[in-house]
């Protein structure tokens, strides 16, 4: 079983570079702030310590279903965000599914040192660190007054609907190979990454960063 999972992963990863995966997250973003009464809400944006936005998230398999997918970590960096920390989410478990779904997912997390971890290890959601399905839209955005809830909020959307996906026990790490090849410096270093010392001009970066700091500051 652990087999088919490889070989499922790897075929996945073939179709993958750091573009389009950058392309991908900015029309993510989009989508998960398009609607006022379903939008992720932007105070809430605008309180997370960093943000990590995993687009085209592949969930199926034949027996063994299987989850993989390539996105981006950004932190909040001196009021603006960090360059993206390019991540990997996956993970699997035994069930009777035949098919492929895509799914856009977004976590943010409550403090620094919660998705510092992310940088260090790889970390499991729900075990690690306590995940939960954020709140949407106005009233979401009223109840963010008090704050989060939980150590992850996450965010899921499949055919541009919100999903509710269950992502307890899935595994968020680094992407060691994806960062050497978009920055052409030391992988194991990401702490440059983020503190803007290993940077390189790219417009796509620029974008999301930008939207980022755009919606977090719209006022619902």
């Amino acid at each position: 079983m652990k087999k088919i999972i490889a070989i499922f992963l790897f075929c996945f990863s073939l179709f993958a570079n750091e573009n389009s995966t950058l392309i991908a997250a900015v029309n993510a973003l989009d989508s998960f702030m398009a609607l006022p009464e379903e939008r992720v809400p932007p105070r809430l944006l605008a309180k997370a310590a960093a943000v990590a936005i995993i687009p085209n998230l592949i969930r199926g398999g034949f027996v063994v279903a299987a989850r993989y997918g390539k996105g981006v970590l950004l932190f909040r960096q001196n009021g603006s965000w960090s360059d993206p920390v390019f991540v990997k989410l996956y993970g699997g478990s035994l069930g009777w599914q035949i098919g492929l779904e895509s799914i856009d997912v977004m976590l943010m997390f409550r403090d620094r040192k919660s998705a510092l971890q992310v940088l260090s290890n790889s970390l499991t959601l729900g075990g690690d660190l306590s995940i939960a399905v954020g709140p949407l839209g106005r009233a979401g955005q009223k109840a963010t007054d008090l704050g989060f809830e939980a150590q992850i909020y996450s965010y899921s959307k499949s055919m541009g609907a919100f999903a509710g996906l269950a992502l307890a026990g899935a595994r968020l790490e680094v992407d060691y190979d994806a960062n050497a090849r978009f920055y052409h410096c030391d992988p194991y270093k990401v702490y440059q990454i983020i503190d803007g010392k290993c940077h390189v001009r790219n417009s796509f970066v620029d974008v999301l960063k930008q939207k980022l700091q755009e919606y977090a500051n719209w006022d619902d």
